[in-house]
């Protein structure tokens, strides 16, 4: 019986084991492995999508275009630091680093207050934008299209009473991408 007992209590450590390692290596994969979902950096219409260049030194769109209205608020889409902020032959940019190394470029801004060492939030103001924006993404020094990270707000379709009574609040809409 003592036996018995004892291979039960094993049992149960090693199931307790088992599922405390499966909750954690998924949570782990989860995090590591989980794409973004980001805020377009600005309100606008994309003008001129990705183009990956052919080669390093071929003409091609490394980022995205938008237009936008003049000094429409231009926001960072994730934390991380500032890691450039300057003029390019005259173009204002903004360069911030992620916690993962990612590299997101903000370019034809208007305006910045934003130094080389700034610290953002996801959302924090980086400038305005000058009429139309650029936005790109490096990961690990190649760019890539960051549309597929770019979410869109999503409102929850509903009924509205046609009684007369007043309607109830909406539900704030949900950011959606496109993966």
């Amino acid at each position: 019986m003592l036996r018995r007992a004892r291979l039960v209590h094993l049992a149960a450590l090693f199931a307790g084991f088992l599922a405390v390692s499966v909750v954690v290596s998924l949570a782990v994969a989860t995090a590591a492995g989980a794409a973004p979902c980001w805020r377009p950096p600005a309100s606008g219409v994309v003008v001129d999508p990705f183009r990956e260049p052919p080669c390093p030194y071929c003409s091609g769109n490394r980022g995205i275009e938008y237009r936008v209205g003049s000094f429409t608020p231009v926001r960072a889409v994730a934390a991380g630091e500032v890691t450039w902020s300057g003029m390019i032959d005259g173009v204002r940019w903004v360069v911030v680093r992620h916690a993962n190394g990612w590299r997101a470029t903000y370019g034809r801004l208007a305006t910045t207050h934003r130094s080389t060492g700034d610290t953002v939030l996801a959302g924090s103001r980086l400038g305005v934008a000058s009429g139309s924006l650029y936005f790109g993404l490096r990961i690990e020094g190649r760019y890539v299209d960051p549309a597929p990270y770019l979410g869109r707000l999503v409102g929850r379709p509903r009924l509205v009473p046609v009684d007369g009574t007043p309607p109830r609040r909406a539900p704030a809409p949900t950011l959606r991408c496109a993966r």
